[in-house]
């Protein structure tokens, strides 16, 4: 017997009716999560297309998986975010050499330049340094680059990138600490980074 839910309706409850096949329990959790989940899957891409696939993909796969859901594991928001996260990191191996790019990153060339234009040299000072943090992340493992993309161009605090992540929160303090320690050293070797 199907009950209506509400909109009020817990994750528990909609994980519930959508084990017993609910088309409403998933309408209720796409208006729930879905701008977040689209949110997530365009900071990692960064293609508006490839992020609806995703996201449109993930909650086909919580509808023909629901039954396998189990609140005591975590909830169905980490879940379906895990999905998401985890089938855009998929979507970026899987593109070809010439297509990838570093999701994020982008933003350093959006700063604003605080040097006059008219001096050609700092313009390529200023180059050269975007260059150099893009190829440090670049080189960091792919654990702690996800953390730090999320954290300083995602905007997520660690314990939202622990529960996109399905980790615990002292693993991604970790990731980011070793992340920043690795960026430092790099950056340091190029001359890029004077201790005060």
């Amino acid at each position: 017997m199907l009950t209506r839910l509400g909109p009020g309706a817990g994750d528990t409850e909609l994980g519930r009716a959508l084990a017993t096949a609910d088309i409403d329990a998933l309408a209720l959790l796409y208006d729930r999560y879905g701008a977040l989940a689209y949110g997530i899957a365009l900071r990692i891409l960064g293609d508006p297309r490839l992020a609806e696939d995703i996201v449109q993909e993930a909650f086909i796969k919580l509808w023909n998986n629901a039954s396998t859901f189990d609140a005591s594991r975590g909830s169905l928001r980490t879940w379906l975010m895990a999905s998401v996260r985890n089938r855009a990191i998929d979507q970026l191996r899987g593109r070809g050499a010439h297509e990838r790019r570093e999701v994020g990153l982008d933003v350093v060339d959006a700063l604003p330049s605080t040097v006059p234009e008219s001096d050609p040299w700092v313009a390529v000072s200023a180059a050269m340094e975007r260059d150099a943090v893009r190829e440090a992340v670049a080189r960091l493992p792919v654990d702690q680059k996800q953390a730090i993309e999320l954290a300083f161009y995602g905007g997520y605090t660690y314990r939202e990138i622990a529960e996109i992540s399905r980790v615990p929160l002292s693993t991604v303090k970790g990731r980011i600490r070793l992340a920043l320690e690795k960026l430092h050293s790099y950056l340091e070797g190029k001359g890029l980074w004077n201790e005060p």
